[in-house]
């Protein structure tokens, strides 16, 4: 019974599991990206990591350690180099998986495997990404501006708001001349009835 084994034993011997990660473990180091299937993946991200992390000390106990595990100089010498230089400032995650899908033959779930850092192109999508996106806080900005649901700011509302205030105060300065023109208007047409109506009487 398994009782809380959690690793997946692949179907294989203790020795037999063993080589089949060393062998991917190079594999990986040496390539950057593997493809396998899915279950092997995710016990290599597994084996491999730790390994990863160690290579960061490049010690001789780091070395020896991480050699015991993948006993290939070739690949430990690319491991304290190149790839310890390239996760330094990375704290864990140094392993991408992606599903493929299925394998035709037996129906396999096949993935990729690859190493974080040597996807140049991933790299930069996420940099663009990450320069676009906009932090926002449940309790609005700083110094009493809120955001509505759309997330413009009140300033925003202001400046759109000002223009159609300053329209409205235009049409009323308008409206009050053309008022005053009506009122002369009358009283110049009373004007010439009264003096009308003095004639008739003085005659």
């Amino acid at each position: 019974m398994r009782h809380g084994k959690k690793d997946n034993h692949l179907g294989r011997t203790a020795s037999h599991r063993s080589a089949l990660l060393k062998n991917l473990a190079i594999s990986l180091i040496e390539h950057k990206r593997i493809e396998t299937t899915l279950a092997k993946a995710k016990e290599l991200r597994m084996f491999v990591e730790p390994l990863i992390t160690k290579a960061k000390n490049d010690t001789t106990h780091s070395r020896r350690t991480v050699f015991s595990y993948l006993q290939d100089k070739e690949s430990i010498k690319t491991l304290f180099g190149e790839v310890a230089e390239k996760v330094a400032s990375r704290n864990g995650g140094y392993t991408r998986i992606i599903k493929l899908g299925n394998r035709q033959g037996d129906n396999a779930e096949v993935a990729l495997i690859e190493l974080v850092d040597y996807n140049e192109n991933l790299a930069a999508t996420t940099e663009e990404k990450a320069g676009k996106t906009r932090r926002s806080r449940r309790g609005g900005k700083k110094g009493g501006e809120t955001t509505n649901e759309a997330g413009t700011t009140a300033e925003v509302v202001e400046t759109v708001a000002a223009p159609v205030v300053e329209e409205t105060v235009a049409e009323v300065v308008e409206e009050t001349p053309a008022a005053e023109v009506v009122a002369a208007a009358e009283t110049t047409e009373e004007a010439p009835a009264q003096e009308g109506e003095e004639k008739a009487e003085q005659a």
